[in-house]
């Protein structure tokens, strides 16, 4: 009888590395706000890089979430990450936890959602694309089987590299950050997937963006992919390459048995 130890995706190296395993050594004091973590998890790393980008003082607590812990369990029954543990009380879900470090340390700059009530609507259209459109086109194409199909392969590349370009076109002109010089919860919500897009060229013959082309979207797709993954709380939340790499193997044979795994081979958006 199968075990929780025996999850087929709970074999993770146990913690961060490069850049990002400095940023965890250096959270390890207890403070009252907690973020249960896991090193390797783009939704982790959408509330860690506003944790780091506004400066707000946590404590890091590593976690296996295929190994539930009962400390995590007590706070989330569903036992996912990220959770964040607040005056005793919990919350989770990513963009929400992005919203309320927002809203609860506004004194912590840079402000992630635009004052004008326009704008802000506009900013949670556009964070909701990310979650609803890209990341499910992410993982179909990502997960998308066998890759000797090139008919099928060039299907669900272009369906992902449609709405890359839906997004955007929808880019401030200059930029170089979504909504123009200085960046947004848009670009936090987003980057973690920006910095794996090299799975498709690992593992799904290429990713397929034209390198040389006139069109403004992918100049302007391109000036703003430079400048996330230059931002220090991005790039310092990112562990070293070698380590993802057993990980989306499972997704690109498509045996990985993540909730998200299970919800793109059903045919649903993120769970």
């Amino acid at each position: 009888m199968a075990t929780k130890q025996d999850h087929p995706d709970s074999n993770l190296f146990p913690h961060a590395t490069g850049p990002a395993k400095a940023i965890v050594d250096a959270h390890q004091a207890e403070q009252p706000l907690k973020l249960f973590s896991g090193w390797f998890c783009p939704f982790v790393q959408r509330a860690w890089t506003v944790l780091e980008e506004k400066k707000i003082p946590y404590q890091y607590i590593e976690v296996n979430p295929y190994h539930k812990p009962d400390s995590l369990l007590k706070l989330n029954p569903r036992g996912l990450v990220p959770t964040l543990q607040y005056d005793n009380k919990p919350l989770y879900e990513s963009t929400v936890i992005c919203e309320f470090l927002e809203d609860v340390y506004p004194d912590h700059s840079p402000t992630l959602l635009p004052k004008d009530p326009y704008d802000r609507a506009r900013t949670r259209i556009w964070t909701d694309f990310c979650t609803s459109r890209i990341i499910p086109a992410f993982h179909r194409f990502l997960q998308f089987q066998p890759t000797d199909d090139e008919e099928g392969l060039q299907g669900v590349r272009k369906e992902f590299l449609d709405k890359l370009r839906e997004f955007a076109q929808e880019m401030d002109e200059e930029g170089p950050f979504f909504l123009g010089s200085e960046p947004s919860l848009i670009d936090f919500v987003v980057a973690p997937w920006v910095m794996r897009l090299w799975v498709f060229d690992h593992f799904k013959h290429g990713l397929g963006i034209p390198e040389h082309s006139n069109d403004a979207a992918w100049s302007r797709f391109r000036k703003w992919q430079k400048a996330l993954e230059q931002r220090p709380s991005i790039k310092n939340t990112t562990s070293e390459t070698e380590h993802y790499l057993p990980i989306y193997q499972r997704y690109a044979d498509n045996t990985a048995q993540s909730e998200l795994a299970k919800a793109t081979r059903q045919g649903k958006g993120v769970p």
